[in-house]
């Protein structure tokens, strides 16, 4: 065995060794720990306050607008999500949402049902007096954001093995490493005009450490890896962490962007036949007869040579 693996067997060896007779008896489990084992996105939101939130997250000092957020569950990449038995996207982005402070963020999703049977309630005389469930208290959305997962998913790896024969309990420990990779990006459309405000692309990655040994007691193994600490859905929550903050940083420097003329009045870019100011203008410069060509300069004459031949002289 080299050197340079040598400190990887004895980790790996030891606590093997340790639980091995703990491994005769049965399955072994550890009490729950209470808040450990954070994602990228943990801690709490209340109002514009955070809780434990992650540093990197970005913040705004002033609130942008409202905001409701809408997932597609007929994408494709929603599907890939739930065979990874994993759930909707949108709980996690609220949260970090509400944590940055740059958006106040209103219901729209199952909830809303709620809302309604409420208000139900309240008109079929069922709810007591002073409820309060009267109309024009919905706070109306100024925004859309819509996230999609664009991959997710292995990018590669290798791996290697090392044997020992210590008491005879473990023949062999395979080690592996995969890297984990996915891409996300997020929509943000103004809910009155239909424009697009902002759009933004993110990243994230990690690298999967396996181990498993084998040993002389029929299919009894000791397994373990890091992926039971960063399962593929915090590699995708760390993407769209990542997509936010672009948002966020670019949202800084926004300046809405100009059209000639206005926004959906036909564009600067004008068709012949068209009923828009550019079209119009697009006929008009073609209608224009060309400019006719000015006739080239004429050459100017040759002047005549002003020397003199000397008169001959006599010897």
């Amino acid at each position: 065995m080299s050197a340079a693996l040598a400190p990887l067997a004895r980790s790996v060896l030891k606590p093997a060794l340790l639980l091995s007779p703990l491994l005769l008896a049965g399955c072994l489990a550890t009490a729950p720990t209470m808040g450990e084992n954070k994602g990228t996105v943990s801690g709490a939101a209340g109002g514009a306050t955070a809780e434990n939130q992650n540093s990197k997250l970005e913040h705004c000092d002033e609130t942008l607008g409202t905001l409701s957020l809408y997932e597609d569950p007929q994408a494709p990449w929603w599907s890939q999500m739930r065979e990874r038995q994993l759930g909707s996207t949108l709980p996690v982005i609220r949260l970090m949402v509400q944590q940055s402070n740059c958006f106040v963020v209103v219901e729209r999703g199952k909830a809303f049902a709620n809302m309604e049977r409420e208000r139900a309630l309240m008109q079929s005389g069922e709810t007591r007096a002073g409820s309060n469930f009267g109309q024009g208290q919905i706070v109306a959305a100024d925004y859309t954001l819509s996230p999609e997962v664009q991959f997710s998913g292995k990018t590669g790896g290798g791996g290697g093995g090392i044997g020992t024969g210590a008491l005879g309990l473990i023949t062999a420990v395979a080690a592996s490493v995969n890297q984990n990779e996915a891409s996300t990006t997020l929509l943000l459309v103004d809910n009155r005009s239909g424009v697009q405000i902002s759009a933004a692309e993110g990243t994230a990655k990690n690298f999967d450490f396996g181990v498993l040994g084998g040993g002389l007691f029929g299919n009894t193994a000791v397994a373990g890896g890091a992926y039971a600490k960063t399962p593929a859905g915090k590699v995708v929550t760390a993407a769209f962490a990542d997509s936010f903050n672009q948002m966020v940083k670019a949202l800084r420097n926004y300046k809405a962007q100009q059209v000639k003329g206005g926004l959906g009045t036909g564009g600067r870019l004008g068709v012949q036949g068209g009923s828009t100011a550019a079209s119009k203008d697009a006929d008009a410069a073609a209608a224009k007869p060309a400019a006719a060509a000015k006739p080239a300069a004429k050459k100017a004459a040759a002047k005549p040579s002003t020397t003199t031949t000397p008169p001959a002289t006599t010897k």
